[in-house]
């Protein structure tokens, strides 16, 4: 059975926050379904896209365990993007967020396993 999945994270003004995502994603968008949507493929048949919806903009939670958690901070910090926070709990796995500017949280958690 295929499995795409697609997470969406609305924002209040689509060409603000386009920027930040290029940004933090390191890259242009893999495609752009309209005028208000960005999609990237953050992995094979998985799927990151912002969307203009303000009603709904800056209440995104997004987590996503990755296998090079150091390597992935690494680079998005050389990006000129800091993590908004940092926790490692008692199990050892460590999860960092970050939150673009209307307070969408997008996280990468690993560590032990």
């Amino acid at each position: 059975m295929a499995l795409d999945l697609f997470v969406g994270i609305p924002v209040t003004d689509y060409a603000t926050a386009l920027p930040w995502y290029e940004q933090f994603f390191g890259r242009h968008p893999s495609f752009l379904p309209n005028d208000i949507e960005a999609v990237w493929e953050v992995a094979e048949h998985r799927y990151v896209y912002i969307v203009q919806d303000p009603e709904r903009a800056g209440n995104a939670l997004v987590l996503s365990f990755v296998d090079d958690l150091d390597n992935r901070i690494a680079e998005i910090a050389r990006r000129g993007i800091e993590p908004a926070k940092r926790e490692t709990y008692d199990s050892g796995v460590t999860k960092v967020t970050y939150r673009d500017a209307e307070g969408n949280e997008i996280s990468f958690g690993g560590g032990p396993g």
